[in-house]
């Protein structure tokens, strides 16, 4: 069953964040959204723009109370402690390496007591580590990189422990990151701390947009 006009109201709204994030705060012109929505949507006739335009009024009521929301993540951010780590590096690497390696690598990160993170996925690890480590690191297992970042930046981002309650604090960051065009190369948490990797160059551009 084809769903109704109103139902691909919500869904185009739902798919496309700064729209729903205007006209949560009521900063949509509906004339103007129905006119785009019909259009892309490819049902421009008179009759549907008016649902469309009825549909975005009533999902704009339903969404609203959302608004506390977003105060409550921002004041959780204000009480956050935000810590930059230059000369990092990420090494994507090839699962075939044995574990014997991957143990010996991590071995040494300790004894050296340097910045070292390990995620294994599906058919590759990545390793963020400093720029003197992954130097040791590319000299043993260079046919073993599949891809490398350098002049990485690592931003901590250290929160009250309210964050692990308090549902949109990661969306409402990224979306940040996005909206100053601030690509995330890599996206770690552990409890309190949520680590994002950027180029090293967006730095004070980060920094400047999670001073709330």
């Amino acid at each position: 069953m084809e769903p109704s006009t109103s139902e691909q109201t919500i869904n185009y709204i739902k798919e496309h964040p700064f729209i729903r994030s205007c006209l949560q705060k009521d900063l949509i012109n509906y004339s103007a959204l129905a006119r785009l929505v019909s259009k892309e949507l490819h049902i421009e006739k008179k009759m549907s723009q008016e649902a469309i335009l009825v549909a975005a009024r009533r999902f704009r009521e339903k969404i609203k109370k959302e608004v506390s929301t977003e105060k409550k993540i921002k004041e959780l951010i204000r009480h956050s402690h935000i810590e930059i780590k230059n000369k990092i590096q990420i090494i994507i690497l090839q699962r075939s390496i044995s574990s014997e390696i991957i143990d010996g690598i991590q071995k040494m990160a300790r004894e050296y007591n340097d910045l070292f993170f390990m995620v294994q996925g599906s058919d590759h690890y990545t390793l963020i580590t400093s720029e003197k480590y992954a130097l040791m690191v590319k000299q043993k297992l260079s046919l073993k990189i599949t891809k490398h970042h350098e002049n990485v930046a690592l931003v901590i981002m250290k929160s009250p422990q309210e964050i692990e309650d308090t549902a949109g604090v990661v969306s409402y960051i990224t979306s940040l990151f996005a909206e100053n065009g601030v690509n995330i190369l890599e996206l770690l948490s552990c409890w309190r701390d949520t680590l994002f990797l950027i180029n090293a160059k967006d730095v004070s551009k980060v920094v400047g947009f999670l001073e709330f």
